[in-house]
């Protein structure tokens, strides 16, 4: 069943592709026509491409990993960060820092001086410095929060990338290709997808054509997340009942041991001892009539 909307995307113009005098040859595929010098995608095959990055995307949140968005353009920046946000995903929308992903360890070192920074402000020592160290801390830790704040929590590489407009974010997409990091993007009648393990064909330009699309993405990686839950909560319920019926099992051993355990701490009853033969001999002579 489809995810998506035809009537959605044409309403929000997905279907609108760049000057046909800056096409690439290898979009063609994805291209309906030609109208005033502007190439028309086909919303068609766009459906089928989002349905099949959603489903991937579900995926990839049921399994518990992350899927970094990026978009630094200005018409994509405030979407991609709400929708991502909405779905506890990490993103990047004010510049993509070189080596973000090829030196991860290098960038985990930058987000650990920012709560370095943090700590020094919550335990004081933060105030013990002069007015002109406080200033530079303060600049800096607001440059890290700019460029690193939202993969703070991304303690490893993510599982996937979301890429709006591939030409710009080139160097993302070039970083993830290195390191067989699939990437899921919205790609224009202008760039080359030959780079892009899911291709979206769209118009990556206007901000209601990016929403359109973000709306289904989220959507099923939220559906994804929801079923990892209940997952969890089935196991957790499964595990508990496990463990109520193995209970009463172990007692049920337990007790004939430790029947046969104070058996043996009970004292032995004493043996009535023979009488000696000598005596026995004696009683004998008594009992007997005397001639």
């Amino acid at each position: 069943m489809s995810r998506t909307n035809f009537q959605e995307l044409l309403d929000a113009g997905v279907h609108f592709g760049h000057l046909a005098r800056k096409w690439n040859p290898k979009m063609a595929p994805y291209i309906f026509d030609q109208k005033n010098g502007i190439h028309i995608i086909d919303l068609h095959k766009t459906v089928v491409k989002i349905d099949e990055a959603a489903e991937e995307m579900k995926a990839l949140a049921k399994s518990g990993r992350k899927i970094l968005f990026v978009a630094t353009k200005k018409q994509a920046k405030d979407v991609v960060a709400e929708k991502a946000t909405e779905v506890n995903m990490p993103f990047v929308t004010e510049r993509w820092a070189g080596g973000m992903l090829t030196n991860f360890p290098t960038i985990r070192k930058a987000v650990k001086k920012m709560s370095t920074i943090d700590k020094m402000k919550e335990d004081g020592t933060f105030e013990k410095l002069a007015k002109r160290e406080r200033l530079q801390v303060d600049r800096q830790r607001s440059k890290l929060e700019k460029n690193l704040g939202s993969i703070r929590d991304m303690s490893r590489l993510p599982a996937a990338l979301f890429v709006v407009d591939v030409q710009k974010e080139a160097n993302a997409v070039k970083e993830a290709n290195r390191l067989n990091i699939p990437v899921f993007a919205m790609v224009d009648t202008c760039c080359d997808p030959t780079s892009i393990d899911y291709v979206i064909p769209a118009n990556d330009d206007a901000t209601k054509s990016i929403s359109c699309i973000l709306n289904v993405l989220c959507a099923a990686i939220q559906e994804g997340l929801e079923e990892r839950k209940l997952e969890k909560d089935k196991e957790g319920a499964a595990a508990a009942e496990a463990e109520g019926e193995a209970k009463p099992a172990a007692e049920k051993k337990l007790r004939p041991r430790k029947a046969k355990a104070a058996a043996e701490e009970a004292p032995a009853a004493e043996p009535v001892a023979e009488p000696a033969a000598e005596e026995k001999a004696e009683e004998k002579a008594e009992e007997a009539p005397a001639e």
